[in-house]
């Protein structure tokens, strides 16, 4: 009978335990890992204790308040557990540096912003006719969005983020590409396309026209703790490519390297795989996390600031848009990433940046794609912290 008794009682905090952790997920499905994660442990944790002090309390000499004061303690060691690892996640997000690691509003354009590079005098050109739609990297708004303030009319608002509304927005690199291909906006400011994308152009019959308007730095960063202040080429391919997996390989700790990576068709992670030559990438790290209504997924971590990590992005991004987090670039072949050694090309990972649109829309927007290149399109490609052409 009390077995029956405890068989039934188990199935009954098993059946809560899944719909209070489906209650949890639901609603902590915004934050999985800082919220979710904790929640879902404490839960489980709490489900299990009420068992086990259900058999002791069937099956035990134990007497009635040794078991509630276990049940007590348990549930103490529970909020101790909770806070542990919410402590432990919260520390996690802290490090973790995101994609979008900036308002984007503060560089809108016709909003008197201080961020946003001007030019000390009225533009030489006029756009006329229809002014196109603009979309591209997060990290080169602030530059785009420079020259709508220099040249196009303050009537409408200019969101970043309203895609519905806005004819002048940032979607990041690879949905830039998407909407530039599918007729959705007219230029699009980013690195170069990935091989992906450019076969996708060539499914879709589109001759993507690229002018060069800035050059930009490919960087990789580590802590700022972290001994190593310089790697070679070979080492970083190495490290990539999984053959290099601790610190002391290359002069540094003995840790294991924890190599982050971005989304795939992103500009950064498309520069890598270009950086890697015939070198075959590795997998990226994964972490499970909650997702929806409590399923487990495997994604591509960001990067997270450990002192073992080692990621990357582009110069003015690192510097300039995220600054807030205790990261140092390191020198490539003893080289670093300065404007003079972007501009004369000594830094190894130096290259372009781009307007890109399609043939049609080059000749509409001939002008505007000429003034890019010119002194004042020039200006205020250095002015918002890029290095120009020449």
């Amino acid at each position: 009978m009390k077995l029956l008794k405890f068989s039934i009682g188990t199935i009954f905090i098993l059946f809560v335990t899944v719909v209070l952790s489906f209650i949890a997920a639901l609603f902590t499905m915004m934050e999985p890992i800082s919220m979710g994660r904790p929640i879902l442990w404490t839960i489980w944790y709490m489900g299990a204790l009420l068992i086990v002090c259900m058999g002791l309390y069937d099956f035990s000499s134990l007497s009635n308040g040794r078991v509630r004061r276990i049940l007590g303690w348990g549930a103490l060691m529970g909020v101790v557990i909770f806070a542990s690892v919410k402590g432990y996640y919260v520390y996690l997000d802290h490090l973790k540096i995101e994609e979008r690691g900036v308002e984007l509003t503060d560089y809108q354009p016709f909003t008197n912003s201080p961020e946003l590079a001007k030019l000390d005098s009225e533009t030489s050109i006029e756009l006329e006719g229809k002014f196109p739609k603009l979309d591209g990297a997060t990290a080169l708004y602030p530059v785009y969005a420079s020259f709508v303030e220099a040249l196009y009319p303050d009537l409408v608002e200019y969101n970043p983020y309203n895609v519905q509304t806005s004819t002048v927005v940032s979607t990041t690199t690879p949905e830039a590409y998407n909407r530039l291909l599918n007729g959705q906006t007219d230029i699009i400011f980013v690195a170069g396309p990935s091989k992906r994308q450019l076969q996708l152009a060539e499914q879709k019959e589109v001759s993507l026209h690229m002018t060069p308007i800035g050059r930009e730095a490919f960087v990789f960063f580590v802590h700022e703790d972290n001994p190593i202040d310089s790697l070679t080429m070979e080492q970083v391919r190495g490290i990539y490519a999984g053959d290099i997996r601790s610190w002391d390989e290359v002069g540094g700790k003995s840790e294991e390297i924890r190599a982050f990576q971005r989304p795939e068709d992103s500009g950064s992670q498309t520069a890598l795989q270009k950086m890697m030559g015939e070198r075959k990438l590795m997998e990226a790290p994964v972490e499970d996390v909650p997702e929806g209504m409590g399923g487990i997924i495997q994604q591509t971590s960001a990067y997270q600031n450990h002192k073992n990590a080692i990621g990357f992005s582009f110069r003015y991004y690192a510097t300039e848009m995220v600054s807030d987090h205790k990261i140092k670039l390191l020198r490539i072949e003893g080289i670093e990433p300065t404007v003079e050694s972007i501009q004369d090309g000594s830094y190894p990972l130096s290259s372009e940046f781009y307007a890109v649109t399609t043939e049609e829309n080059a000749k509409q927007y001939a002008t505007f794609l000429e003034w890019m290149t010119e002194e004042d399109g020039q200006t205020l490609v250095a002015k918002t912290g890029y290095v120009r052409l020449r």
